[in-house]
């Protein structure tokens, strides 16, 4: 790392560098030393660990889970890794330090992305996600070039990388998208190319559910054992407690044995124990509640339960209690919305169940081994499993560990319906992204301890100093303020309106001191107050400039401090006036203000005159630049079977953008699609979905026409016609679109209809297919939990209606035609066993129509 002494790469850096168990003390020394060599400056750290923060420009870490994180973030002092100073040397120039944050949230910190033979629009997506995500681009392939992202290695990025054999990692897009929608950033291994298993395996097939580290000692919240040595725990120094006073709640309830082996390894550390949280640096409790609780977290004290202590006692190692979820006092009685749900988990092992299992009684649900149709929600990592299928078929929720995590990390109940919650990647198992969610304390603030608590006899009382400094004096004074808030708050908004329009009067000096006064008053507007000018205490609100103490000198001088805070507003303000353009905003929105309130002052009919002419002359005025913009959508287009596209995602991207500006979108969706164009008449799922919907459906030429051409041709001349395939399936397309339109979607209302797993095609295809002409689907596996309701014959009136299965003619699919039939019969309802066939030519003719041959048992 170190390349020699004698060059001043780190002249006017001050450091200060933070161990850790990914930096330990011998490679902080290292580090120390390199940075000296380059005539940087390194702050030791205080005995407690704590960093002066004054003067510094970085913070090396390797974590920002250290006690003064939030404070230099505050202070804009950048937290970097170790990565950065090689980095740095390498290039013999400081490197950018956003791709070496620690920040958890930044999960694409460490990527340097080079994309290859990507579709324009996707690329800049992918770049703008890692950018913003941490991360780096780099259009070039270089060492330092951790991902490549390509759809196939068939280019000149991939192949040069796999020929340098660099250690680049070949990935999809997919895994981007996949991290992107989870907020999380997921293993890459599926996502490999030339061999990605996402496209190899199915999401059926087995994935090893892995082994994480971010939860050890933070399972439970209140654990069983502590774990270290009881039998001789004066043997360990704890240099984590050193300098620190911990009281210990009540509601821990520790028997006498326990509480003094902690003690004597907290004061073996060189800590102190204390009974009264003023005295306190750290306070451990069980539950969110009580007025120590809110008085240590609104002092700024580090508040947590009993098994962050365990954690700090095991790895001698400071951690912030809200960076683990069950590191922190639990809310008693759980979180509103929880008390009346049954969950069960799937697909999770190891630390990581324990852990979700805990976390589903810390939020006051009740958790089950067994999955009944009781259970109202499924957490799992994966969409397969028994329990998955089984919650498809009972109607339980289903979601992974996100939407538990975060509920409690939000102290309210999220949304179901949050595409995060219901994202499963189909060949990773999430478990691996367990535990990284964090409180937010703000949240908790609002939530648990707005405000202080009220003080009590035997509180210690604040010093009554005679002499106080000015910047306390004036905090006092807001705050006292704050219960007179009517005619304080409404005179310092006449103050700053005054201010802004025209000097007042009241703003004047005092003849008193009138002798520099335009200094004084522009040195009061645009600098701090002295840090350790004295007043007395009887003139608390006394300005310095004035020997005024009445109740509207203090007034003014808040005013004035006000307006010093606003001065940047008002400089942008003034700034945005100057800036043309034809979007809202700038010159014309600040006229538009300035008119509006002058209109509000003056209630002169010349005023109004002159306001309406000055109104009149801005619409007349001609605007420097016009921006074009894309004709109003008059088609959105659907595609089934195009294949001018096929292996061009380039093309794809620039036909797509020339069919815009023709005011025709393309669509995927269905259901909001009022064209399709398809070479002939198609049994795809696209098209018979969207026959459903009865719309105009065109044929392929219409969209090389437009593209070619450039302009949008009258639709009429290239309606699909297709007599080949009309004769084919017997039907006519003319009457299936007449049909379709007069089902309007509920071809298959009210009919249920069943599908085996393993039927050809996959069930999702004729789920699709089914809804959207209005029936309804089941996937079929012969449990109790998917029957038919039994009714006794003598008491339906309406007995003998047909249920289907749709099956395949496998072996493991002829074993449920049987208790398929029983089910049907049970519930006084005419069994129908049909291959798919049979659902293709209802859906395309749009004509329940039914033969002997549609049978299974016929084939």
């Amino acid at each position: 790392m170190d390349r020699g002494k004698g060059n001043p790469l780190f002249e006017y850096c001050v450091f200060a560098i933070v161990p850790s168990r990914d930096l330990p003390l011998k490679l902080a020394v290292e580090l120390e030393q390199t940075l000296k060599n380059h005539a940087g400056i390194v702050k030791k750290t205080a005995l407690d660990g704590t960093i002066d923060l004054t003067d510094l420009t970085h913070i090396i870490s390797t974590t920002s889970d250290f006690p003064q994180c939030s404070a230099a973030r505050q202070q804009l002092i950048p937290v970097v890794t170790p990565n950065w100073i090689t980095q740095s040397l390498l290039k013999n120039k400081a490197a950018q330090m956003r791709p070496f944050n620690p920040d958890p949230n930044l999960i694409f910190s460490n990527v340097n992305i080079s994309c290859a033979d990507l579709p324009a629009g996707d690329k800049d997506a992918i770049i703008g996600a890692v950018l913003a995500m941490g991360g780096m681009e780099s259009n070039s392939i270089s060492r330092q070039t951790t991902h490549i992202c390509a759809l196939t290695v068939d280019n000149d990025k991939c192949k040069e990388a796999l020929e340098k054999k660099l250690k680049a990692k070949i990935v999809l897009p997919h895994w981007f998208d996949d991290c992107l929608k989870l907020g999380k950033r997921i293993d890459e291994v599926p996502y490999l190319l030339p061999n990605p298993e996402v496209f190899s395996k199915t999401a059926d097939e087995s994935v090893q559910i892995p082994r994480i580290s971010t939860l050890e000692g933070a399972t439970s919240p209140r654990p069983k054992y502590l774990p270290t040595p009881t039998d001789s725990p004066d043997k360990r120094c704890l240099d984590v407690f050193k300098g620190k006073n911990v009281m210990l709640s009540d509601d821990l309830g520790l028997g006498n044995r326990l509480r003094g082996v902690i003690e004597q390894l907290i004061e073996g550390g060189g800590g102190s124990m204390t009974n009264s949280v003023h005295d306190a640096n750290m306070y451990v409790c069980h539950y969110r509640e009580g007025r120590d609780y809110v008085f240590a977290c609104r002092d700024g004290k580090d508040v947590g339960n009993l098994s962050w202590l365990y954690h700090l006692i095991t790895h001698n190692e400071w951690t912030s209690p809200l960076r683990r979820l069950l590191h922190y006092p639990l809310p008693k009685g759980g979180i509103p919305g929880f008390q009346d749900y049954r969950i069960t988990l799937s697909n999770y092992g190891g630390e990581a169940r324990i852990y979700l299992e805990n976390l589903v009684a810390a939020s006051g649900a009740t958790f089950t081994k067994s999955m009944k149709q009781d259970n109202t929600h499924l957490v799992t990592a994966r969409k397969s499993s028994e329990k998955c299928q089984a919650a498809a078929e009972w109607n339980i929720h289903m979601i992974n560990h996100l939407w538990l995590e975060e509920s409690y990390a939000k102290c309210q109940m999220q949304t179901l319906t949050n595409p995060r919650y219901t994202h499963f990647p189909p060949r990773t198992n999430l478990g691996e992204v367990v535990g990284q969610t964090q409180f937010d304390e703000e949240v908790l603030k609002s939530k648990y301890f707005p405000c202080d608590p009220t003080p009590r006899p035997d509180d210690p009382q604040p010093p009554r100093a005679a002499m106080h400094d000015r910047e306390h004096n004036s905090e006092s004074a807001k705050m006292s303020d704050t219960h007179n808030d009517g005619e304080a708050d409404e005179l310092e908004s006449g103050q700053i309106s005054r201010v802004k329009e025209k000097p007042s009067k009241t703003n004047k000096p005092t003849p008193k001191a009138k002798a520099g006064s335009d200094d004084i008053t522009k040195q009061h507007l645009m600098t701090t107050p002295s840090v350790n000018r004295r007043i007395s205490v009887g003139k608390e609100n006394e300005s310095p400039y004035t020997p005024s103490s009445t109740n509207s000198r203090s007034a003014k001088d808040r005013a004035m401090s006000k307006l010093h805070d606003l001065a940047p507003d008002i400089e942008l303000y003034e700034k945005e006036k100057k800036r043309g353009g034809q979007v809202w905003g700038g010159k014309r929105a600040a006229h538009q203000l300035d008119k509006e309130r002058s209109k509000d002052r003056s209630s002169s009919p010349l005023h109004a005159t002159n306001v309406e002419d000055e109104h009149y002359s801005e619409e007349e005025r001609t605007p420097k630049r016009v921006k074009t913009s894309r004709p109003p959508i008059t088609v959105r287009l659907l595609l089934t079977g195009y294949k001018g596209w096929l292996n061009n995602p380039n093309k794809e991207d620039t036909d797509k953008r020339k069919l815009r500006d023709l005011g025709i979108l393309i669509t995927t969706d269905p259901n909001n699609c009022t064209h399709v164009a398809a070479p002939g008449i198609v049994r795809t799922q696209k098209f018979l979905c969207v026959l459903a919907a009865s719309p105009i459906i065109l044929s392929s030429e219409f969209v090389d026409k437009c593209i070619v051409e450039g302009e949008l041709p009258d639709v009429n001349d290239y309606l699909l016609k297709d007599k080949e395939n009309e004769k084919k399936f017997d039907m006519k397309l003319k009457d299936s679109l007449a049909r379709a339109k007069a089902n309007k979607r509920q071809l298959l209302r009210g009919i249920p209809i069943y599908c085996t797993a393993e039927v050809p095609n996959g069930p999702d295809t004729y789920k699709s297919i089914v809804e959207a002409n209005g029936g309804l689907f089941y996937v079929y596996r012969a449990r109790s939990g998917a029957s038919i309701r039994q009714v006794n014959p003598e008491e339906d009136e309406s007995g003998g209606e047909p249920v289907y299965l749709v099956t395949g003619l496998r072996p493991e699919e002829r074993k449920l035609w049987p208790k398929f039939e029983e089910m049907a019969k049970g519930g006084n309802m005419e069994p129908r066993i049909v291959q798919p066939e049979w659902l293709l030519e209802v859906a395309l003719s749009q004509e329940l129509k039914w033969k002997s041959k549609y049978l299974a048992t016929n084939a």
